[in-house]
């Protein structure tokens, strides 16, 4: 990647050449807008720092304006550094707000302008990978989404696109499968998933709430009964087992289920028979189990709150869907889809648009009820936005943080600028942004400095390994 210097005197030319060239950094000069628009679009140019007039006699900038302008156009995220004389500064201060990288006054001082160019080098070449890794990435979820049937599922991460793709892979493999993370997370799409792409996917897909099951009605829930087995018991009733013979059953909340419901869910998962209440007829059924559960179960194995053999059992396969603060990158995917989806259940013509603060407000908002949550919030803000524009004000996350909040006075709710300034959400940011400082610094109403002593409290740096 090289560094391109655009001025139109040789001496300076010259001087950054050196400059640049003693301390390893690539660079290239010219001395006209022409000139540097064709080397910004041949490509591999990292950093700009341009002058602001080129022509004898010009002091207004306006030059540097266009330039500017033209190379903000040729590469949106490229950064570019100007290089003003005291006459238009307040030009290149106006640019800075505009998206440049930053200024710096002629006669410049070199240890200032070194540094600035090699942190813009290095976010410059972080962006550029990062872009690759994304582009493959997406290429990866097209590929997916045209190969399996994915039940709808919208997501943009890196984290749920590896998840899903484990889904996928061993759904064929016809094991028990146990899909662990929070609540409202996805978890019971993602087990559609598994059976979508299973070789039972024309067979039957019965769910139940395995924690909602008092020990009473467990057996029947689950097994059957006939009739007059049990007071109440007036007609044969199937179990969910037998309604999903040859095909898929799906127990939710299965860390709740009592000890004696995982005694009896055991006996028939080790032997695949079962009887109904009231007979003595052993029936044989082919099912495979998916179980879904928010519970730590080794630790409740340690607490002796969960069957061990149950437990490995159960858990061939794991699939953990991570919380929706760990997959920043499916926050605006997922509100842009519920808004068009909760648009077309109130058919109330067509589907609002999301405003910047409202993008900006949701990607700060901390979510801890996970997909549900956003869900939850979009469809207040369908049903109150005003002239088909959604601002943050409607989402009202603000208030649900609050509600939290008083709801839980022993756990402290961090508050929108702590969660913005956190280290996953500052890195998701920049990443989002392609590593543009100055973008990043205005969604978070920041300056550049203030936001790169943010960083460095939150122990981002420049330096880190992009993720693979």
């Amino acid at each position: 990647m090289t560094i391109l210097v655009v001025d139109d005197q040789a001496a300076v030319r010259t001087a950054l050449e050196v400059l640049f060239d003693v301390h390893d950094l690539p660079c290239e000069a010219v001395a006209t807008p022409k000139e540097a628009l064709e080397r910004v679009r041949a490509g591999g140019v990292s950093v700009v720092v341009q002058d602001m007039n080129f022509s004898a006699n010009q002091t207004s900038g306006a030059e540097g304006v266009a330039l500017f302008r033209a190379l903000r156009q040729a590469s949106p995220g490229l950064p570019v550094v100007l290089l003003t004389a005291w006459s238009s500064l307040e030009t290149a201060i106006t640019l800075v707000k505009e998206g440049a990288a930053d200024y710096l006054e002629k006669p410049w001082n070199d240890d200032k302008l070194l540094a600035t160019v090699k942190n813009l080098n290095e976010l410059s070449r972080l962006s550029g990978e990062n872009r690759a890794l994304r582009a493959a990435a997406s290429q990866a979820r097209a590929e997916l989404e045209k190969t399996h049937d994915l039940r709808g599922l919208v997501y943009a991460s890196e984290a749920m696109h590896r998840v899903v793709a484990l889904a996928v892979q061993i759904a064929r493999a016809d094991v028990p499968v146990l899909i662990t993370g929070p609540n409202g997370a996805g978890k019971e799409k993602l087990a559609e998933i598994v059976q979508a792409a299973s070789r039972r996917k024309d067979k039957p897909f019965v769910r139940v709430n395995a924690g909602a099951l008092p020990d009473n009605l467990l057996e029947a829930e689950l097994f059957g009964a006939e009739a007059g087995a049990f007071t109440g018991a007036q007609k044969l009733r199937v179990g969910r087992f037998e309604s999903a013979d040859g095909g898929t059953l799906f127990l939710d909340e299965i860390g709740n289920l009592s000890l004696s419901g995982q005694m009896k869910l055991l006996r028939v998962l080790q032997t695949g028979e079962l009887q109904r209440l009231g007979s003595n007829v052993t029936r044989k059924v082919d099912v495979r189990v998916i179980s879904a559960t928010n519970v730590d179960l080794p630790r409740a194995i340690e607490e002796r709150a969960f069957r061990e053999d149950l437990y490995f059992r159960l858990n061939v396969i794991e699939l953990r869907v991570p919380p929706l603060a760990e997959r920043r990158d499916d926050v605006l995917p997922l509100a842009e889809r519920f808004v068009v989806e909760l648009a077309e259940e109130a058919g109330e013509g067509p589907a609002p648009t999301l405003a910047d603060d409202a993008r900006r407000a949701l990607l700060a908002h901390p979510f801890s009820g996970n997909v549900r949550e956003l869900r939850n919030r979009v469809q207040r803000a369908v049903l109150l936005c005003q002239d088909g524009v959604v601002h943050a004000a409607d989402l009202d996350l603000d208030g649900m943080r609050a509600a939290r909040s008083s709801a839980s006075p022993a756990r402290s709710e961090p508050t929108s600028r702590e969660v913005e300034v956190d280290r996953a959400s500052l890195e998701a940011l920049l990443e989002r942004l392609d590593f543009n400082i100055s973008k990043a610094a205005a969604e978070l109403g920041l300056s550049r400095q203030a936001l790169y002593r943010r960083m460095e409290r939150a122990g981002v740096s420049l330096e880190r390994k992009v993720k693979k």
